[in-house]
């Protein structure tokens, strides 16, 4: 009887496995079609010069080496980092505020729609309506600082302001996704730890700084890389505010991969970049978890 048992359960095991693997195949074949296959496409053309009529022409490891010639590139990659630098912080820095702001009060239900609102904005719907807020004369941010005696700069045609106002614009973006993720880290920590700091006399700060931060930082962490990643990828904010200028200020590598597959028709030339992209985030994902380890805690 418990032969007959032991098949019964390895013949529903099977099933359960059979249809597991059927719910997923749309899933995966969608993947394989549209992500797998043209990242190996992309990988292949970065060995040829393709210009989408005639026909490849293998060139090895040119278009590598290219890219760290061109002038153009160094510049995006430049304004790529300095983009970077500016959003990952501030996100990061403003969304624990808001998180720790909204976790002490009762009910912040209010509060979490009001500010993870802006996240769910498309958004080609967020830079045009950024796009109005900077306008020189009519805009509402040239406005207010009129008030204050504060002569506004031209934050859309001066190269000094053009990057400062695309990463005003994605902080205030993405602030809401890196917000509700520090406020669920926050909830989770448990009371004790607070009750017992204040018996031992410790006030808001050192609890902060003492409990909230170490016990946070998993969630910290997990903003941290997932915010590099999307920086690095930034390009609907240059494209509709600024279209990469002036002088090329706003330009960044996704952006310059776009004019130079789909303006100059250097495919070829295009993925090779991509795949330089590819390489840097991949890289600097690796380092953040090798170096997490050293100010990461996952004890609670």
């Amino acid at each position: 009887m418990s032969i007959y048992n032991k098949l019964g359960r390895n013949d529903l095991e099977r099933k359960q496995a059979v249809a597991g693997y059927l719910f997923i195949l749309p899933n995966l074949i969608g993947f394989m079609i549209f992500v797998f296959l043209p990242l190996l496409a992309s990988l292949f053309l970065s060995f040829f010069n393709w210009d989408l009529i005639n026909t490849p022409v293998f060139v090895g490891f040119d278009n590598f080496i290219k890219m760290f010639k061109e002038p153009l590139f160094r510049k995006t990659l430049i304004n790529t980092v300095y983009y970077t630098l500016g959003v990952v912080p501030l996100t990061v820095v403003f969304g624990m505020i808001l998180a720790v702001l909204v976790n002490s009060v009762k009910k912040g239900f209010i509060y979490k729609f009001s500010f993870f609102m802006p996240y769910l904005i498309p958004m080609v719907g967020a830079a045009l309506i950024w796009q109005s807020i900077y306008m020189p004369n009519f805009g509402i941010l040239t406005y207010l600082l009129d008030l204050i005696g504060i002569t506004s700069p031209q934050w859309l045609s001066d190269p000094d302001w053009a990057m400062p106002a695309i990463i005003i614009m994605s902080v205030w973006k993405n602030i809401g996704f890196t917000f509700i993720v520090l406020l669920a880290g926050l909830q989770g920590i448990p009371n004790r730890y607070y009750e017992a700091a204040e018996i031992d006399g410790a006030n808001s700060i050192q609890q902060f700084f003492r409990i909230t931060v170490p016990l946070l930082t998993p969630t910290i962490f997990f903003t941290v890389v997932i915010s590099m990643i999307d920086s690095f990828k930034v390009f609907d904010q240059a494209f509709i505010l600024t279209k990469g200028g002036p002088a090329d200020a706003t330009k960044t590598l996704v952006y310059y991969i776009y004019t130079q597959g789909f303006e100059y028709f250097r495919m070829g030339y295009a993925s090779a970049v991509g795949w330089f992209l590819l390489i840097v985030i991949f890289a600097l994902t690796i380092i953040q978890f090798i170096y997490q380890r050293k100010w990461v805690s996952y004890d609670v």
